[in-house]
């Protein structure tokens, strides 16, 4: 049964975050961290992959970054690639730290956006068993450059105004996430609304469905696949075969250039991943094989 944790973020923001124990451990465990996409909260569809991953014997710690979800930070629901990196390095740093964790089987999982923060972290933290991204955007121009022009233009617009008002201390300009094809918003692909009803939590948890339009100048300038070949410990690239929002060339190419890379294409389209989704049995499958290979828990041990 799952618990409650508030860890504090290196500036001191609480970070809130749900601890899965392992089942049936006798002793320290493998344990993945693992976090969302962009807007995403913990309650947004991690939980069926946490249960799933603790019930094959790994503890799961699932947290929300900063001005997310449960966690603390204001302005609420502002995406910064340099803050929700160093709450992952939080919430790595207080995992490992656990009696009930093997240190040295320690995986860190993110999917979609997420994507990004786990090749940065491949390629930059020590001490990982392992890495998995599904479904993952790991280049900000490209996902940028995938978005109708116009459209395009008019969120650029509204990023800048908001940084700008933000440095006369106005209150933020907040951008729609989530919208259907045509109208004006971050995602408007065609599985936009499969997708916020696949994700939407059900346990009550509020998810506003907007974002500061500041957060997507982060998003332009991010582009860690670049890094893939300076991953520093085995990588899985969940990639869906129809991903209408994540291109998937980068992550493609990311997966081949990485030194211990794998690669599995999804069927189906980017939100098929998640519990309901085409794919949903067989990402799992895939992703528990991956983490049993590289903990030492399958054939082949870890690198």
């Amino acid at each position: 049964m799952r618990s409650e944790h508030t860890i504090d973020g290196v500036d001191g923001t609480p970070l809130h975050a749900w601890l899965y124990p392992a089942a049936e451990a006798t002793g320290p465990a493998p344990a993945v961290v693992m976090a969302h996409g962009i807007g995403g909260v913990k309650s947004a569809g991690l939980a069926p992959f946490a249960e799933r991953f603790a019930a094959a014997g790994y503890t799961c710690v699932v947290f929300d970054y900063r001005h997310w979800g449960a966690s603390g930070g204001t302005p609420r629901e502002l995406l910064s690639i340099r803050a929700q990196l160093a709450d992952y390095r939080t919430v790595l740093a207080w995992t490992r730290d656990r009696a009930e964790v093997d240190p040295a089987r320690l995986f860190v999982w993110g999917t979609s956006f997420a994507g990004m923060h786990v090749l940065e972290l491949a390629a930059s933290e020590h001490g990982l068993a392992g890495a998995v991204a599904q479904c993952p955007l790991v280049d900000g121009l490209a996902g940028v450059l995938n978005v109708p022009p116009a459209r395009g233009l008019r969120l650029m617009r509204q990023a800048l105004t908001d940084r700008a008002g933000a440095l006369r201390g106005r209150d933020p300009v907040y951008l729609p996430l989530i919208v259907e094809p045509g109208e004006f918003g971050v995602i408007a692909t065609d599985d936009a609304m499969l997708g916020l009803r696949r994700l939407s939590p059900t346990d009550g948890t509020p998810w506003p469905n907007r974002i500061t339009a500041r957060s997507l100048l982060d998003v332009t300038f991010s582009r860690p696949a670049r890094r893939a070949p300076r991953a520093r410990c085995p990588l899985l690239l969940v990639v869906a075969e129809h991903d209408t929002m994540a291109p998937t060339r980068p992550a493609v190419r990311a997966a081949a250039r990485a030194p211990h890379g794998e690669l599995y294409r999804s069927r189906g389209g980017h939100y098929d991943v998640y519990a309901g989704g085409t794919d949903h049995e067989q990402v799992l499958a895939v992703e528990l094989a991956f983490l049993d290979r590289r903990s030492g828990r399958g054939r082949l041990g870890g690198c």
